[in-house]
């Protein structure tokens, strides 16, 4: 079990269930983008959510330290951070990353969502 208060006691957890999961087009991706902004190991990926967006809220996606709080998983090597709120929406989300002329780059499958944009940036 997570202690969400204290980062020394977090461990990492299978994401399968109830966290997010990362195809392996996105974890190649998310890789990449760390190799390519040297990105420093103690940092991960940071997915979450905010209000605004045309549907209610928007994902967001940045390289960042694990803060007390965050909900830490491990998929293929890639840390992945999550702050309570965001968990809450993201729940059982599965990360893809598509490189079609009709869909390039993340796509959140997103289970929680009732509602989405035509972007698929934004969620209700």
């Amino acid at each position: 079990m997570v202690n969400k208060n204290k980062m020394e006691d977090i461990k990492l957890e299978s994401p399968v269930k109830n966290g997010i999961s990362l195809t392996d087009s996105a974890i190649k991706e998310v890789k990449r983008s760390m190799v390519a902004e040297n990105v420093s190991p103690e940092k991960g990926l940071r997915i979450g959510v905010k209000g605004g967006g045309c549907a209610g809220f928007t994902y967001t996606m940045s390289f960042d330290i694990p803060q007390d709080g965050d909900s830490v998983y491990e998929v293929e090597g890639v840390k992945i951070l999550v702050d309570l709120m965001s968990e809450l929406y993201l729940k059982g989300t599965e990360l893809d990353f598509g490189t079609g002329l009709n869909a390039r780059g993340f796509i959140y499958n997103n289970p929680n969502a009732t509602k989405t944009c035509g972007c698929g940036e934004s969620f209700g």
